[in-house]
């Protein structure tokens, strides 16, 4: 309990949902980063609300970053065990490595966002590879009350070798999957790796 009390205290950097009403409301992935990214990454954009606040209101989307490991056409998945901060997530297995962007993350000299994905792949995994990464697609799922509140960028970081070590005790049961696998599997993920999954192919398209 002290350890999801601790999550909840966060300050995490969110945007109005209404910018995307703006742009243009799309559900599932959009391949169309550019169209929004910009826009969104804005600091005139962009403010801290405290998670348990930010958590129960749909008028702001928290910005998290989703990075998708793979060696060439198999990816990367886990497990979310019960040190998982997202408890509504808890068991569901998963192909995203990331989380919120804390008030703790701000550098003098990068952008706050950056500075929150690198934050997040440092503490979840070692990559353990040479690696090539870049953002692929936009994730927004309004269907389920955690999507309502959260907005993914999604990175593919493509791995010469499948050397991949967790370092959470809330990242269990990993290994690489091929394409045919996760869909065979797809009912067991949690509902943006079930997104990513169904547009496998073209979130990995990107080689080393």
């Amino acid at each position: 309990m002290q350890e999801h009390s601790k999550h909840l205290e966060e300050h995490v950097l969110v945007f109005p949902s209404r910018i995307l009403e703006q742009i243009g409301i799309f559900q599932g992935l959009s391949f169309d980063v550019d169209k929004y990214l910009d826009v969104i990454l804005d600091p005139k954009n962009q403010m801290y609300l405290k998670r348990k606040e930010a958590e129960s209101d749909p008028a702001y989307k928290q910005l998290i970053p989703y990075a998708v490991l793979h060696c060439d056409d198999k990816v990367f998945v886990y497990r979310r065990g019960k040190l998982q901060g997202e408890k509504r997530l808890l068991g569901n297995y998963s192909l995203g490595i990331g989380g919120h962007i804390s008030i703790s993350d701000p550098t003098l000299f990068g952008t706050t966002y950056q500075a929150g994905l690198q934050r997040e792949l440092d503490e979840e995994v070692s990559l353990e590879s040479r690696y090539t990464q870049r953002i692929v697609a936009l994730l927004n799922d309004d269907s389920n009350e955690v999507g309502k509140v959260h907005f993914g960028i999604v990175h593919a970081i493509a791995l010469e070798k499948p050397f991949v070590r967790p370092k959470e005790k809330s990242i269990n049961e990993t290994g690489f999957l091929d394409a045919d696998k996760l869909q065979r599997d797809i009912d067991k993920f949690e509902n943006w790796s079930k997104i990513c999954i169904e547009n496998i192919h073209r979130v990995i398209a990107h080689k080393l």
